[in-house]
């Protein structure tokens, strides 16, 4: 379990210094593989003091067991892995320009192949006052069909199949967001072209045999 909270920790760390939010800003989690619990970090930790022994330990039902108290938005990991069993670690993020189109509610559209990585369209989860019952439930529906999201007036959600696999969309739907913002400032506003999912989901790795070195 320590090294666990070490990964998590490390992770979150990563984070802040992508500069996908601020100290103290977002939360993340990780699912035990072993043991089912929750690994959380603490509510106003300052991560880049942490120790393994602050981060919050909760069962899936949402008892609070071991470690600091844990974020007040416990309740929105909770319900992303009630509802995803195949998700085993969150990111919660600020980052910048993801979340200028969570404020105007406007999902991240196909536009550029990235997409990919996060499934197509970036959904925008309806608003829900943070640590409230209202945003788990409102962020649950959402991922029903999606790994990740946007949270209206509030952030960003990645789940992933693990701490490095959540960061790694978190970092993208940020780049997709940049790519979006200034695209539709370049067209004035305009809507710019969208890739299809079938030509999205048509891509594949070129094939590609590995030669023999015949030098002797």
């Amino acid at each position: 379990m320590v090294e666990k909270k070490k990964e998590l920790l490390y992770w979150a760390q990563r984070t802040e210094e992508a500069g996908l939010c601020i100290p103290k800003g977002g939360n993340f989690s990780l699912r035990d593989r072993e043991s089912g619990l929750i690994l959380m970090t603490p509510s106003g930790l300052d991560r880049s003091n942490a120790l393994p022994e602050e981060i919050s330990v909760l069962t899936l039902a949402g008892k609070w067991i071991d470690g600091n108290k844990p974020t007040s938005e416990y309740q929105m990991h909770l319900a992303v892995y009630q509802e995803r069993e195949e998700i085993w670690a969150i990111a919660h993020t600020h980052s910048r320009f993801a979340t200028v189109l969570a404020v105007w509610e406007k999902p991240i559209p196909p536009i550029v192949y990235e997409v990919l990585m996060l499934g197509g369209e970036v959904p925008v989860a309806p608003y829900g006052r943070p640590g409230t019952d209202d945003l788990a439930e409102a962020v649950r529906r959402t991922l029903k069909k999606s790994d990740v999201c946007l949270l209206a007036k509030h952030g960003v959600l990645a789940g992933g199949s693990d701490c490095g696999d959540a960061f790694l969309k978190a970092l993208y739907i940020e780049e997709t967001a940049s790519i979006y913002y200034h695209a539709l400032l370049l067209g004035q506003g305009v809507e710019p072209p969208r890739l299809s999912l079938e030509e999205v989901k048509a891509w594949k790795y070129p094939e590609l045999e590995k030669q023999k070195d015949n030098l002797t």
